[in-house]
C-alpha cells in the first residue's frame, strides 16, 4: 500500500515537474513574440514619426508655391497636411503598444499610398520627391503591422 501511495505521489510530481516546464517554456515562447510584436510596433512608430516631418516639410513648401500662384500644388498640399496628422497619431499609437496599433497601422499605410501619389504627380520637385520616398517607407512599415 505504502509503495502505491508512494507511486503515486511520485507521478503527481512529476506531473506538476512538466506542467511547471511547460508553463514556463510557454512563457518565454509568448515574451519573445511579444518583444517581436514590440519592436514592430516601434519600428513602426519610428518611420511614421519620420513621415510625418517629411509630410509637414513638403506641406510647407506647397504653401509657399501655392502662394507663388502655382494652383497644382494645392492637392499636394493638402494630402501631406492630412498624411501627416495621420501619421503623428499611428507613431503616438504604436509606441504605446496600443490595442488599436494594427488598425491605426492600416489606415496610415492608406493614407501614405495616397499622400506618395499626390507627390510622386511632381517627380522634379527634390521636396515632393523626399516626401514621397518618405511616405512608400512608412506605408511599408504600418503594412508589416496592420491587419
Amino acid at each position: 500500500m505504502k509503495n502505491r501511495m508512494f507511486g503515486g505521489i511520485g507521478v503527481m510530481a512529476l506531473a506538476f515537474t512538466l506542467a511547471v516546464v511547460g508553463v514556463d517554456a510557454f512563457a518565454q515562447q509568448a515574451q519573445a513574440a511579444e518583444t517581436n510584436v514590440d519592436s514592430k510596433l516601434q519600428e513602426c512608430a519610428k518611420v511614421c514619426s519620420d513621415c510625418q516631418r517629411a509630410c509637414d516639410l513638403c506641406a510647407t513648401h506647397c504653401a509657399h508655391l501655392l502662394a507663388d500662384g502655382k494652383k497644382e500644388h494645392l492637392s499636394c498640399l493638402m494630402h501631406c497636411r492630412d498624411c501627416a496628422v495621420c501619421c503623428a497619431a499611428c507613431s503616438q499609437i504604436c509606441a504605446s503598444g496600443g490595442p488599436l496599433s494594427a488598425v491605426m497601422a492600416d489606415c496610415c499605410a492608406k493614407c501614405c499610398d495616397h499622400c506618395a501619389r499626390a507627390c510622386e504627380a511632381f517627380p522634379d520637385d527634390k521636396h515632393c520627391k523626399a516626401c514621397a520616398e518618405e511616405c512608400r517607407k512608412c506605408e511599408k512599415g504600418c503594412k508589416a503591422i496592420a491587419r
